[in-house]
């Protein structure tokens, strides 16, 4: 289980366990008490809503060895407390606002050279998305031309008229506007 949390999120705090589903009654001292049997703890943890000054249902306990840390989790994970089930995981790093690393985490300009080289395919991309529509535009009109000879060659043939067929008149209309 350690392995898939590490696999998502990057390297894994092995002596903080992540606790969900906690009920509303339960604080950091009841917290604390729920897993002081497997071991020293070193902090926990109930971030709180701002809005309500609640805790929002999840909290931290960090051990001071991983292997009681392991315990923990290995007995509590599912384990009720206060009538709620427990989800207890390996916790992840805290990570700063703004993606995937932060965006206090590098300063402004170090993705500058990665910026330019981005902006460089964009404009390549456009420039060879622009020469294609031209191409098939041109290969478009190549073929109503002929498409205009042929049904000419087959009038000739026939004897018929043009104004039988309405859509040789528009193709012929469209050929002598473009002439």
């Amino acid at each position: 289980m350690a392995q898939q949390v590490q696999a998502q999120g990057g390297p894994v705090q092995k002596n903080t366990l992540y606790v969900g589903g906690l009920a509303e009654e339960v604080n950091e001292s009841i917290l604390h008490a729920a897993f002081i049997p497997f071991g020293d703890i070193k902090d926990v943890k109930t971030p709180l809503d701002q809005a309500t000054q609640k805790h929002r249902s999840f909290g931290f306990v960090t051990f001071l060895e991983k292997e009681d840390a392991s315990s923990a989790m290995d007995n509590m994970d599912g384990a009720e407390l206060y009538g709620r089930v427990l989800t207890v995981n390996y916790a992840l790093p805290e990570r700063i606002k703004g993606g995937e690393q932060g965006w206090a985490a590098q300063p402004i300009w170090a993705d500058a050279d990665t910026w330019f080289e981005r902006q460089q395919q964009e404009e390549e991309m456009l420039r060879i998305q622009a020469e294609n529509r031209a191409a098939m535009e041109a290969a478009e009109e190549l073929h109503r031309k002929k498409l205009a000879q042929e049904r000419e060659g087959e009038k000739d043939d026939e004897g018929g008229e043009i104004k039988d067929d309405p859509m040789a008149m528009a193709e012929a209309e469209v050929l002598k506007q473009n002439d």
